[in-house]
């Protein structure tokens, strides 16, 4: 098995709501790392072009830049917590990469020491 790992930042601001409080509004440097995997490489012993993986990545992240999430979907329905924000990063870079490669995992980090992961 090969993994190729891509991270990026975007700067956001959030309130989640936590057992039905809203916390203040405030805002993080989100670091996010997006882990793709597969068997086997191409005839150029590649597993993918990390540029693939890189735009997907920016792309997947890019409404989300200097914005509040909660006003930006799919977060204006969804509570902004770093574990969902995980989850739709994996699902926005997964529809994006092509056959024999699959998103394995993506992190995010929203304080230092503090990452959620999520994998399917």
């Amino acid at each position: 098995m090969y993994e190729l790992r891509v991270q990026t930042v975007f700067c956001a601001a959030h309130a989640i709501v936590i057992r039905g409080v809203r916390e203040p509004v405030h805002g993080h440097n989100w670091r996010v790392v997006v882990t793709v995997a597969g068997a086997g490489l191409d005839g150029d012993g590649l597993l993918c072009d990390f540029q693939e993986v890189v735009a997907a990545l920016r792309e997947a992240v890019a409404p989300w830049h200097n914005r509040h999430l909660n006003e930006v979907p799919p977060f204006d329905a969804l509570n902004p917590t770093a574990e969902l924000v995980a989850k739709v990063v994996w699902e926005r870079v997964s529809a994006r990469l092509g056959p024999g490669v699959r998103v394995a995992s993506a992190e995010v980090s929203e304080a230092e020491g503090c990452v959620a992961v999520y994998r399917p």
